[in-house]
């Protein structure tokens, strides 16, 4: 059977009261739109096809790697409307799921269930129940139990705003008969759109029977109208990723202040302290130790890192038992070896520091190798930038680099040489040799110190 994939994506968002299309808000750092997309692919859908129109082209460009079909809804009529316009791209398929780009938490196992439950007839909805069903289309069932239609709430007499299984808009159908009904369906409602979900009665008076079944959660199936509820579904999905983090052996200090924008895959026994962030992909090693207030990004630590308050790690890998921060920030390509320490207020970019090396204060280390068993002194900067090209500077083992030193690149500082403090070096260092270029010491014999007058 294949399998293709509607995901209607064209609401304009009013209440959003933004200039960015709905589906491109974020949820744990994604476009809400992304997250239907991955949930489509999961299913192993031949197809999949997205149907967007307010914002215009920003949505296909912003997901321009999402593997789908883009079909513009230049007037937006409504759900039906939308699948009308979808359909010629589903020509090829045997049976159509329809998805929403603002309902971004669907889970491919419940979409999985809704495609098997409903396999032995053409048509198959998605419902819920609900203790209020306020603002959601009612499931309007015969006597025996069996489907008939969906009435909108706006649409809906007393009784019917009564029933608390309510639609939740996922439908999948045979594909003819699918483009049957949609070419069917009429606007004669109080809005004067075209209902997906006339769909139901369409298909109930060809005697066709309805099958149903039903998520887990109802965040599965909420959707985004505005921010409060995006907010909401955010700490809803923040929550499960961290309790999904605590069942595999990893401790949170608390986890209602953790922030996972992509993933974050850890070893046993990681603790991870407040506010984090975690953006891209990241991984921890095993007894690693982050601090509060740190930002993670697209990197690795491997086991028994220390990372303290504050730090910035964006691209970078940090080997074993090496130490981090506070307030340090490692940029793409640093590399930063086991047993390492790299203290407060020192940025590293792209940079290698070899083993059982020390940058602990107040440094910048930018296009460098820096071998093992070194010691980098406080204020020490590499001067990697003549304003047009970077240039790299090598440090070789055991050398010691004094405070407030600066080292012009390109330049080398041979195996245990010392730089004496203050210096400024630009030419090589050699090994085992003491380095400075300090100005001798002067002392000003008979100098005052101005004083200030004193006011009269």
């Amino acid at each position: 059977m294949k399998l293709g994939v509607i995901i209607l994506a064209a609401g304009k968002g009013t209440r959003m009261r933004s200039a960015l299309p709905k589906v491109l808000h974020r949820l744990a750092g994604r476009p809400l739109l992304r997250h239907v997309l991955d949930a489509a692919h999961a299913l192993g859908a031949a197809k999949v096809a997205v149907v967007f129109g307010h914002g215009g082209e920003q949505v296909p460009n912003a997901l321009a790697d999402a593997g789908c079909v883009w079909i513009e809804q230049a007037e937006r009529l409504g759900t039906g409307h939308a699948v009308r316009q979808a359909m010629p791209a589903m020509a090829d398929m045997d049976r159509v799921l329809v998805l929403y780009g603002d309902v971004p938490l669907i889970e491919p196992e419940t979409l999985n269930r809704l495609v098997a439950d409903t396999a032995d007839t053409d048509l198959g909805v998605l419902t819920m129940l609900l203790n209020d069903p306020t603002g959601y289309g009612r499931v309007v069932r015969d006597k025996r139990g069996q489907v008939l239609r969906i009435v909108e709430q706006k649409d809906a007499s007393e009784a019917e705003l009564g029933i608390n299984e309510v639609n939740t808009g996922f439908i999948v159908a045979d594909r003819a008969r699918l483009g049957d009904w949609v070419s069917r369906i009429g606007n004669d409602n109080v809005q004067h759109e075209y209902y997906l979900t006339d769909v139901i009665k369409l298909a109930t008076d060809d005697g066709v029977r309805v099958a149903t079944t039903q998520p887990e959660t109802i965040q599965e199936v909420a959707g985004v109208n505005d921010r409060l509820q995006l907010a909401e579904l955010e700490r809803y999905h923040q929550r499960r990723l961290a309790d999904s983090l605590m069942r595999a052996g990893v401790t949170l200090m608390d986890p209602a202040r953790i922030d996972i924008r992509g993933s974050l895959e850890c070893e046993r026994d990681v603790v991870l302290d407040i506010n984090l962030v975690v953006e891209g992909r990241v991984r921890i090693g095993a007894g690693s130790r982050v601090g509060p207030n740190c930002v993670l990004q697209d990197c690795e630590l491997g086991a028994g890192v220390c990372v303290s308050a504050n730090s910035i790690i964006e691209g970078a890998r940090v080997g074993a038992g090496a130490r981090v921060g506070p307030f340090a920030r490692l940029r793409p390509d640093a590399d930063i070896a086991e047993d390492c320490h790299i203290g407060n207020f020192v940025e590293i970019k792209k940079s290698r520091i070899a083993a059982g090396s020390k940058v602990n204060h107040l440094s910048y280390i930018g296009d460098a190798e820096i071998g093992t068993g070194v010691n980098v002194g406080a204020g020490t900067i590499t001067c990697n930038y003549d304003g047009a090209d970077k240039h790299r500077t090598v440090i070789g083992d055991n050398a010691f680099i004094g405070s407030n030193s600066a080292l012009v690149a390109p330049v080398t500082v041979g195996a245990g040489a010392t730089i004496g403090a203050g210096s400024v070096v630009s030419r090589e260092a050699p090994p085992e040799k003491l380095t400075l270029t300090r100005s001798p010491q002067v002392t000003v014999e008979h100098w005052q110190r101005p004083v200030k007058r004193t006011k009269q």
